[in-house]
């Protein structure tokens, strides 16, 4: 990293003529295949390919630029083996995927330890609302015979917009045929824990969800 791209990305990968890598998501490389073909083949015309790295290379600097957007590993209170049955025993594996076990619209929380502090963990259990994860939008779209949809926007350009709805199906609409539109950014399909959770089991869910920081 620091011979192939800190000249662009800064030695620390704080940015400088190219973009800030210490950051936990990255816009052009969401996960690490993607971020191993950005290191390869570039983005045209602003960042060349590393067409002198082999495979070998090429993943290890994708390793190492996941590194520097990762939270560091907190103390917290709460036991996450707890944490881990109440996951379980409050189903929330119908909304999340944990390391491909799962379903459902919620985020994947392979890794969202790495990725985001206690503190928001913490904030997204009682006011998910208030702390809507990266590119997740809640949506509600109500058709021009008054049928409503409640999902999440996955795909929106100026015509026509694809929302996931809470069962996992996938619906196309175009926005010119909508009766109406919104985009609820006051609600949230997490339910609040604030009231659903004694303090000491959302110490034990929260300390069990920073603790997942994907496969080494």
């Amino acid at each position: 990293f620091e011979s192939q791209c800190a000249l662009c990305h800064g030695q620390n990968g704080g940015g400088g003529r190219g973009p800030s890598l210490n950051r936990p998501k990255l816009i052009r490389a969401p996960d690490d295949e993607a971020l191993r073909g950005v290191i390869s083949s570039g983005i045209p015309p602003e960042m060349p390919g590393a067409w002198q790295l082999n495979d070998h290379e090429v993943a290890s600097v994708a390793a190492y630029v996941r590194s520097l957007g990762a939270v560091p590993p907190e103390h917290l209170p709460g036991d996450a083996a707890r944490g881990a049955k109440i996951y379980a025993a409050r189903s929330c594996a119908s909304c999340h995927m944990i390391d491909g076990a799962g379903e459902g619209i919620g985020p994947e929380l392979s890794a969202v330890g790495a990725r985001q502090s206690g503190a928001y963990l913490r904030q997204a259990l009682l006011h998910p609302a208030q702390a809507p994860p990266e590119g997740f939008e809640y949506v509600a779209a109500v058709t021009a015979e008054g049928a409503t949809v409640r999902g999440i926007a996955v795909n929106e350009d100026s015509f026509t917009i694809q929302v996931k709805d809470l069962q996992g199906k996938f619906h196309s609409f175009r926005k010119s045929r909508l009766k109406e539109f919104r985009r609820l950014k006051e609600e949230s399909p997490i339910p609040s824990y604030e009231r659903l959770l004694e303090p000491a089991e959302l110490d034990d869910l929260v300390a069990y969800l920073a603790s997942l920081r994907g496969k080494s």
